[in-house]
């Protein structure tokens, strides 16, 4: 997920309902789609794993917010924010629009479509930079007839017909000032393009995808759950393995720059000497995740005589990482890291730094390893002369 933008993006995803069409007692978005995840937690990490989102708003039911679904939801990587949804879903959208007022751009996907890719997301994203509102779509593929009653009055051009899907995307000014000019007639409308649309909005279109389908019955959750395992199984065929290595020199105390491990600021403790942040941990892990595709190291990508990479944040190079990585079609699986050094004691920071680690990557924190180990008094690192990091990255083939 990319951070430090001018403009900021915000994925609203709706989880809310209660899937009447369904059947049984649990809502389809807490049903199991495969890997032990839910279809909740299969949808919320397609926006994880856009380097574009800044921040994910999920919008829960009243009781589904009280209970440990929805502290465990509050808890995953790159969620700023969880709120109560309300009976219909522009009700709760107009929640999740709420929680998210530091955002340029919401994307509001439906969580019962859970199997978004990154070429779609980035198809999205890009159209709203253009547009300010677009909504994907798919062509009708059978034929369409208009009927009263039993009685076929005539056959429907399908040409210019698309089937909506989510995510919706669209300045959120724009959203929200259909919302509060129509008012109650929003709920007349079945998407957020058509409250935009009503409100005088002009709203484009991106070509969606056949598996970016709405799961409604047993028959779609079916259908949901055997398209994640072929891609899982997919996906696995192409692992790639990547190994990193950082070690920076302790620079001045006193002076103006921080130590930063991970992402995170240890204030008192003196600097790390480097053009940019010096964050070895950071570091070693996009060596790896680079050497996992043979695409160089972080030198070649941001060189040390660059001014524009002076002090520059780690984090946001990471990201950048993440993105080359994402263009060549893999995505991060997992790291490994290893902390070397006298000191600081990590421990306190651990879940900062692997929440931060994660975001950088587009991938949760329980999939980023972090560990510490002395020197034991030898060497320069066992002296206290600086700290070093090693990383193993694992990658596989984006489904």
């Amino acid at each position: 997920m990319r951070r430090g933008r001018s403009e900021t993006i915000v994925a609203i995803v709706v989880a809310a309902g209660r899937g009447s069409r369904f059947g049984g007692t649990l809502p389809k978005q807490f049903e199991t789609l495969g890997a032990g995840m839910s279809v909740l937690q299969v949808a919320v990490r397609a926006m994880q794993a856009c380097a574009d989102v800044d921040g994910i708003v999920v919008v829960l039911s009243e009781d589904e917010i009280r209970s440990d679904t929805g502290r465990a939801v509050a808890g995953w990587p790159g969620v700023q924010a969880v709120v109560a949804g309300g009976a219909t879903r522009p009700e709760s959208v107009r929640a999740g629009l709420e929680a998210a007022t530091d955002a340029d751009y919401v994307l509001v996907h439906d969580a019962a479509r859970p199997l978004v890719t990154p070429e779609l997301m980035t198809r999205l994203v890009e159209g709203v930079r253009d547009h300010g509102a677009v909504v994907p779509g798919v062509a009708v593929p059978d034929t369409v007839k208009r009927v009263e009653g039993e009685v076929v009055r005539d056959t429907v051009d399908r040409s210019g017909l698309r089937l909506a899907q989510t995510p919706q995307a669209a300045r959120r000014q724009w959203l929200q000032d259909a919302f509060d000019r129509l008012g109650d007639a929003v709920l007349e409308q079945t998407d957020e393009a058509g409250i935009l649309e009503q409100a005088g909005h002009e709203v484009h279109w991106v070509q969606g995808e056949r598996r970016n389908a709405k799961i409604t019955t047993r028959e779609d959750l079916d259908q949901a759950q055997a398209w994640f395992a072929e891609d899982a199984d997919g996906a696995e065929m192409d692992l790639r393995i990547g190994t990193g290595f950082d070690i920076h020199r302790y620079g001045q105390a006193g002076t103006h720059r921080q130590l930063v491990l991970g992402g995170v600021v240890f204030p008192g403790e003196t600097p790390l000497d480097g053009h940019s942040d010096a964050d070895v941990i950071l570091h070693a892990a996009m060596d790896a995740m680079l050497g996992a595709l043979c695409l160089g190291d972080i030198g070649h990508h941001f060189p040390p005589d660059d001014e524009r990479f002076r002090n520059a944040d780690s984090a946001e190079l990471a990201a950048h990482v993440s993105r080359l990585i994402r263009e060549a079609g893999f995505e991060p699986v997992n790291l490994d890291i290893t902390f070397l050094g006298q000191r600081p004691k990590i421990s306190p920071h651990a879940d900062a730094m692997r929440k931060r680690i994660g975001e950088a990557f587009g991938m949760p924190s329980d999939r980023v390893g972090l560990k510490a180990t002395t020197l034991e008094g030898l060497g320069a690192l066992g002296r206290g002369e600086g700290l070093a990091c090693q990383a193993v990255a694992l990658v596989r083939a984006s489904s």
